[in-house]
């Protein structure tokens, strides 16, 4: 006899909680409404100023991910993800903006964002972002993410030799992109057990044990 579905859907479960703090009153409209006609996601807030989030922030209210805009009056978005991290360490921060240079690309990261986004990315990507984000990954566009290797080879210019295959560097440059284990194994065509094997013997050349580990090697090191 078959065993019947629960019927509970991800739209059933707890959605997760966003915040958006934008000071183009439009634009965060914009994005509230995409966001909670998402399944599995909720906006309980958009904020004009980091100061208002703040605010909300240190009376105990904690959202899961915010949306951040840099360029804002007052404190500045880059200002802000210190300040919101120290209320909401658990938050995940991803900066939408206009600004693609490399130094706010920079800046922002250093900060403690998690991922950036312009502000002319579709409403699929912005969606997919905060999935992505949830599940360990760092969404950025594919200028966004060059721009972040090119700033760090510069740092490092010489290349350690990891005896790395060409097949383990295509899939580590798609983990310093953001990619997940099942968006890699997509995009290569291979199966899900086949790519976390191959992270298994990266990990295990580059001496480390985690994705965050083998992203901040990449970028010390210039590897790629």
């Amino acid at each position: 006899m078959e065993t019947k579905s629960t019927g509970l859907s991800d739209i059933e479960q707890t959605p997760v909680q966003i915040w958006v703090i934008e000071d183009n009153l439009h634009y965060g409209k914009t994005i509230n409404k995409l966001l909670n006609i998402s399944a599995g996601m909720h906006c309980s807030h958009v904020f004009t100023s980091c100061e208002e989030a703040i605010a909300v922030a240190d009376s105990g209210e904690q959202p899961e991910v915010i949306l951040l805009d840099i360029g804002l009056p007052g404190i500045s978005g880059i200002e802000g993800i210190a300040r919101l991290k120290t209320l909401s360490p658990d938050s995940h921060i991803i900066i939408l903006t206009m600004y693609d240079d490399s130094d706010k690309v920079f800046q922002a990261l250093c900060a403690g964002a998690h991922g950036y986004l312009l502000k002319d990315a579709t409403p699929e990507v912005i969606i997919g972002a905060v999935r992505e984000v949830m599940a360990g990954g760092a969404p950025m566009n594919m200028q966004i993410a060059r721009k972040v290797l090119d700033m760090f080879a510069r740092f490092n210019p010489v290349k350690t030799d990891y005896g790395l295959s060409d097949r383990e560097k295509e899939i580590l440059s798609l983990v310093t992109q953001g990619l997940t284990k099942q968006q890699i194994a997509g995009k290569l065509f291979l199966s899900f057990h086949t790519v976390n094997s191959h992270l298994k013997n990266i990990y295990h050349k580059l001496h480390v044990n985690s994705r965050s580990s083998a992203i901040s090697k990449v970028y010390r090191e210039n590897i790629l």
